[in-house]
């Protein structure tokens, strides 16, 4: 072969692999720059670069939106769907991972000259004067060329010659993609924020174990921080300011909160005079030092403070009273103030959570006889002496109604708040238990099995089961003001003994049961029992006692989103409600009662939890 066709084969080679690499990930599009057209994966392409494949995916999609929340990756802690309230718009939280004042100018400036803007976030803080214009990888941390009115040309060249590796771990991810968020998929796509729905529902009550799982909030790492580029955040927040008010867009500016510890980190002078600086150009609302922020439970991480904390410090600057707010949680900032604010930072707060936590044990009763004949049956006479030692101790019967308007809005409870709760819906619980209740002004709630109620044969079948109230005395019950009524699903506690090896017994998946059947089961199921429940009932259906007390982190997830506020498992154990955190409402412990248990061991029980 001569040199001259050897060259040209091997160009002709070189090109075809080109074109190859290119084509791969053009299809495969793991950065999301060229709008993902193929996958549209865009949860996975915001998690390799939420700076690109966000302006790529609003370029297509900024007509459902009018207003943008703009800052680093902490800016996802503020709701979007609370700013569409409070201000009546259609936000999209164009966070960026460790975005600082020129990334946000950049996008700002983008977004006003490109799409319909009504309403402009800012999520700042004096972190904004640490770096700027910092760019660490030109794959995973630079903006899109379009914000930086850069060439497009080599731009997109950039992610068209990429190592192909990006674009087969994107196809390989797709095969491990579950229901839950995975490391490749951390975003929400419709409204540009993180999918936190795993990290709201993990187990937040208790301080030592949290602090265990999270060791980072026993050793903080101490990093100076001088704020050298203090002049390039005011010019820049100028420049946004001045934007804002020539096109009549809305400009909110916010500080976000900072753990304590990490709030003392920085060069206390230079923070003062970025107050009384930003102060001259625009007020600003200040969440960055409380009290509240010593504690390290309405923080996801070191530096990322939970979305409750963000729904706090919106609910403080629009007002909203039916948000529980910590006290003085929130200042707007002016020129008067600046300097009396900046000085917060060296309060010196201590972790005292006494006023918006407190200990609340729950019950768990089954089925109550005249003599006890098993294991999960307590006779009528020592149930009501241990309802009457309760009252005689002081304790109070609480709803757990009360307890989601403690959380949710800070409705104080009694000082002994205690929840009695009866798992099934046995007629025992009406004939016998709701008299002693009656006696003893005793509140408490009882779990229905829908499929059950009124029932003495198991489902309509010739089997004899324990008999089990109707609807009839549940309407009685709940006139009382007593008792509430919830779910203990409609029929997913099922016995294997009547139906075999397929019973559902649990809020579990059945053997071989894919991922998808399981949520639709699930999401059917607690649909048909609170539908049935509320139309018999009139009283709305919000908590569900897990049948034999399994759980897991989906079947949370699932029911969370279904508007299940509070879940109950059999864990052993007294919980710890926290003011502003409704998470501490999920999976909540129960202390098992049964015959045995003398009315002196069950206070000995509940002052133990205290």
């Amino acid at each position: 072969m001569s040199s001259k066709k050897w060259l040209l084969l091997f160009a002709s080679s070189v090109l075809l692999i080109a074109f190859a690499i290119a084509a791969f990930n053009y299809c495969t599009d793991p950065f999301g720059a060229f709008g993902d057209r193929i996958f549209q994966w865009h949860a996975y392409n915001f998690t390799k670069n939420p700076r690109v494949a966000k302006i790529a995916y609003l370029d297509r999609h900024h007509g459902a939106y009018d207003s943008y929340l703009i800052g680093s990756s902490s800016t996802s802690s503020f709701p979007v769907e609370l700013l569409d309230k409070y201000l009546h718009a259609s936000f999209y939280n164009l966070f960026m991972y460790g975005a600082d004042i020129y990334d946000v100018t950049r996008t700002v400036n983008y977004v006003v000259n490109n799409y319909e803007v009504k309403n402009i976030v800012l999520n700042l803080g004096v972190l904004n004067a640490e770096k700027y214009m910092l760019e660490t990888n030109p794959l995973t941390d630079n903006l899109h060329a379009k914000t930086e009115g850069a060439p497009l040309l080599p731009f997109y060249a950039k992610y068209l010659f990429a190592n192909p590796r990006y674009g087969l771990e994107k196809l390989q991810s797709r095969k491990q993609d579950s229901y839950l968020p995975r490391v490749f998929d951390v975003f929400n796509v419709a409204t540009g924020a993180y999918d936190k729905s795993l990290r709201d529902i993990e187990r937040i009550q208790d301080l030592p174990a949290y602090l265990e799982r999270y060791p980072v909030f026993r050793n903080y790492p101490y990093n100076r921080y001088e704020l050298p580029y203090s002049d390039e955040l005011i010019e820049n927040v100028r420049e946004i300011k001045e934007l804002c008010d020539g096109r009549n867009i809305n400009l909110l500016v916010l500080f976000f909160p900072l753990y304590y510890e990490h709030a003392a980190l920085f060069n206390y002078d230079r923070l003062a005079d970025i107050y009384s600086r930003l102060a001259e150009i625009t007020g600003f609302w200040d969440f960055s030092v409380h009290p509240i922020t010593t504690d390290p439970r309405f923080f996801y991480d070191a530096t990322h403070f939970r979305n409750d904390l963000g729904r706090m410090a919106l609910a403080k600057v629009f007002g909203d009273e039916t948000v529980y707010v910590p006290e003085d949680f929130g200042v707007y900032v002016t020129p008067e103030n600046a300097r009396k604010q900046a000085a917060r930072y060296r309060a010196g707060y201590k972790f005292d959570d006494s006023a918006y936590t407190k200990k609340v044990p729950v019950l768990l009763y089954h089925h109550l006889a005249a003599e006890a004949d098993g294991s999960l049956t307590v006779s009528a006479g020592q149930f009501e002496a241990q309802i009457k030692a309760l009252a005689e101790a002081g304790y109070t019967g609480v709803s757990l109604g009360q307890l989601v308007d403690y959380v949710e809005k800070g409705t104080e409870l009694p000082d002994r708040p205690v929840v009695v709760t009866f798992d099934d819906g046995y007629a025992s619980n009406y004939e016998i238990a709701y008299p002693i209740l009656q006696k003893y002004g005793m509140k408490a709630t009882i779990f229905v099995i829908g499929a059950s109620v009124g029932k003495e044969t198991y489902k309509d079948t010739a089997y004899p089961i324990i008999p089990h109230f109707g609807y009839g005395e549940a309407r009685e019950m709940l006139a009382s003001g007593l008792l509430e009524i919830q779910s203990h699903t409609y029929d997913m506690h099922q016995s294997a003994e009547y139906e075999g090896e397929r019973a559902r017994t649990a809020v579990v998946p059945l053997a071989g049961e894919s991922e998808e059947a399981f949520i639709e089961a699930l999401r059917a199921d607690f649909q048909q029992s609170r539908q049935t429940l509320e139309k018999e009932t009139g009283t709305a259906v919000f908590a569900l006692s897990y049948p034999l007390g399994k759980y897991s982190d989906l079947t949370e997830v699932v029911l969370k989103e279904l508007g299940v506020k509070v879940t109950l498992t059999t864990e052993p154990g007294v919980n710890t409600l926290i003011k502003g955190l409704p998470q501490c409402l999920q999976a909540l412990k129960r202390i098992p009662v049964d015959e045995n248990t003398s009315p002196e061991a069950l206070l000995k029980l509940l002052q133990q939890g205290r």
